[in-house]
């Protein structure tokens, strides 16, 4: 099949991205030549230029070369959106090594599964979150707690071998050597998502696959732009630990000499207050966010009228918030597609060409896609408008799943990224997505693996069969629900399942309804059947919204 996207090409916007090989430490480098003295990160009223950014992740790098951090060692952050987290992911390249990304959200089961996985070394952590670490830390291989309080009184003991952040930092005596990176070899990113399996598994993200990003995207989203804003601000509310806000907030806005404005989480009020005082040039969300926006019905009051660009990713905005949000602000919401092991986009909606509503648009530059089926005779390509399987080819796809080479022979075959979500492509070359092969939950952005769920609930006792399945929840686009068949004579009730859960899986894992039944669907080969009760609620929702 024919590119046809190419044929909506702006005339500025060339086939193929313009790709420096080069690292991510050479990109900050380069921006500090550049706009050195531009405001790099706002935190509450207090701000860093590009200068003292480079300033703090030598002091960063030089104290992990002191501490015997060197080349391809893996280092795990578990914080919020804050200053340090900038600090240490550019200090961290600046000697070579692996960053670990790591939801704050987590339990101990789940940190101590990524911390064993990865090897993690050394753990920058907020104070808050350091119990469970200590928790778990006889049982890893990390050395070393670093720890960030954003608030004195949050202040906390620490055990012999651990230090607090600005400790840290003075332990440099001197810089860190200079250490040759190959772009395309050297892994800069652990990103860890789950699969069918209910393992989560490392995306190995090279220097090269971040660079590469950054400048499809750039093409898409500024290549046209007639008039570039000077250091333009951009709202990060979306949590770092996420690959959207990695790249599509935080080293994209680097990339261009622009002002990162870190919220720690999202709290309406607040964000609607300070996008009315720092009147920033872009704001990326997740279709929570946009919903949000529109119950508050304030477009104006609050300058939402006045972002010139907005991003939603995470997953599929529905078409009727996507226009009552367009309505009220008069802008276009771009939205896209992506996903871990292409870190993360391969496809955005033009801002030069027709918007389409529910589509995710047309493929990057150096980006190839396609839509095919398996046959007996191999992988089969089909026509235009036919659903398949969306295949992805480019140069910012994953090198791999971290240890896991049987996982990455299955999904990058032939050098193209096979999704295992369901799409079609029209005439024009737009692409949607129809369904997920993978029974993946997204809830309000977050990516949510019902095997893993249903393990955990397994381990309760009196629990017969259990199927945990997404269902549809005009908000959070998704939400988390169970369905078990108790044991004969077990008496189980729905708070203390949810009780259990909240024990073992971060919050926006716990299932938001439990229902009891007498006996779950099964094959007739007795696999239990999550497609008939997926039904069962997509009916109840359409019967509520017609209802209304």
């Amino acid at each position: 099949m024919e590119k046809r996207w190419l044929a909506l090409y702006d005339e500025r916007i060339n086939e193929e991205a313009n790709i420096q090989n080069e690292s991510l430490n050479d990109l900050l480098n380069t921006t500090v030549r550049k706009y050195g003295d531009h405001t790099a990160i706002t935190f509450y009223g207090r701000t860093w230029n590009y200068k003292e950014l480079k300033q703090m992740s030598e002091m960063m790098a030089g104290a992990l070369h002191e501490d015997g951090f060197k080349k391809g060692d893996r280092l795990a952050i578990m914080l919020p959106n804050c200053p340090h987290y900038l600090f240490t992911l550019f200090g961290t390249f600046r000697t070579g090594g692996v960053v670990v990304q790591v939801n704050p959200m987590y339990v101990t089961r789940e940190l101590e599964y990524l911390l064993l996985d990865s090897e993690a070394t050394h753990i920058v952590v907020l104070s808050n979150l350091y119990p469970i670490f200590k928790a778990i830390r006889k049982n890893v291989p990390t050395k070393k707690a670093i720890v960030v309080s954003l608030k004195p009184e949050s202040e906390v003991e620490l055990e012999e071998e651990d230090v607090h952040f600005e400790s840290f930092l003075k332990m440099m005596e001197h810089p860190a050597p200079e250490v040759a990176i190959q772009p395309k070899e050297d892994i800069a990113v652990l990103q860890y998502t789950g699969g069918t399996t209910g393992v989560s598994k490392g995306v190995m993200l090279t220097h090269a696959n971040f660079i590469s990003n950054i400048e499809q995207i750039y093409d898409f989203m500024f290549r046209t732009l007639e008039n570039k804003p000077k250091n333009s601000s951009v709202v990060n509310v979306l949590p770092l630990f996420h690959i959207f806000s990695l790249t599509c907030c935080n080293l994209l806005t680097i990339s261009y000499g622009g002002n990162q404005i870190l919220i720690p989480r999202f709290e309406m009020k607040e964000v609607l207050e300070i996008i009315k005082k720092e009147k920033p040039f872009q704001f990326a969300g997740v279709p929570t966010m946009y919903v949000g926006f529109n119950q508050v019905n304030q477009y104006e009051a609050f300058g939402l009228d006045q972002i010139s660009s907005f991003i939603s990713g995470g997953s599929s905005l529905p078409v009727e918030a996507l226009e009552a949000f367009e309505r009220g602000t008069g802008k276009q919401v771009c939205e896209g597609f992506g996903l871990s092991e292409a870190c993360p986009v391969t496809h955005f909606n033009p801002s030069f060409r027709e918007r389409k509503a529910g589509s995710i648009g047309i493929p990057l530059p150096s980006t190839n896609a396609k839509v095919v089926i398996e046959t007996d005779t191999g992988i089969q390509e089909v026509s235009v408008g036919e659903v398949g399987e969306l295949i992805i080819q480019g140069p910012q796809v994953m090198k791999g799943y971290w240890k896991k080479p049987e996982e990455t022979a299955k999904t990058l075959r032939d050098g193209w990224l096979f999704t295992g979500d369901l799409a079609r492509m029209d005439e024009d070359g737009y692409f949607y997505i129809v369904d997920r092969k993978k029974d993946m939950i997204i809830a309000s952005g977050y990516n949510i693996y019902p095997r893993e769920i249903e393990e955990i609930i397994y381990q309760y006792e009196g629990v017969q069969e259990v199927i945990v399945l997404g269902v549809p929840d005009e908000y959070r686009g998704e939400t988390v629900k169970a369905y078990i068949t108790p044991k004969q004579d077990a008496i189980l009730t729905r708070d203390e399942i949810l009780s259990f859960c909240q024990e073992h899986l971060a919050a926006y894992k716990v299932p938001k309804d439990v229902e009891f039944r007498a006996e779950l669907p099964k094959s007739a080969v007795g696999k239990l059947l999550k497609r008939k009760l997926r039904d069962e609620e997509l009916e109840r929702f359409e019967r509520s919204k017609t209802s209304l």
